[in-house]
């Protein structure tokens, strides 16, 4: 009585650069989608942390009956307006400035122009 041997276990070739293939199609699809999710959160934060400076800076301006510094240095050293400090700029890490004429929140790209 001869005893079969089984057929040896495991892929082919072909099966496992099947496999590949996908993950590799997969995965370029993912990736650009996880890229791109976190640009529009870091410009979210961004528009945020403008609304929430601007919203400081009237409150500023109603109680002390003059506009802060451009550098925002005397708002961001009170604790009452920035517990933690001004926020930077999630974007670009660049911080925040004052227009000088429109006393409205800028970033250290457009300071100046």
């Amino acid at each position: 009585m001869k005893l079969r041997s089984s057929p040896r276990g495991g892929f082919s070739l072909l099966e496992l650069l099947a496999v590949v293939l996908i993950l590799g199609t997969l995965a370029a699809i993912i990736v650009p989608r996880i890229n791109i999710t976190s640009i529009a959160a870091a410009e979210k934060a961004d528009a945020m942390n403008r609304a929430q400076i601007n919203s400081a800076v009237e409150r500023y301006y109603i109680q002390e009956g003059d506009w802060p510094a451009n550098n925002l240095s005397d708002i961001g050293s009170d604790i009452n307006y920035f517990p933690d400090g001004v926020p930077t700029n999630p974007v670009n890490n660049l911080p925040y400035f004052l227009n000088s004429t429109t006393h409205r929140v800028q970033d250290g790209i457009s300071f100046g122009k």
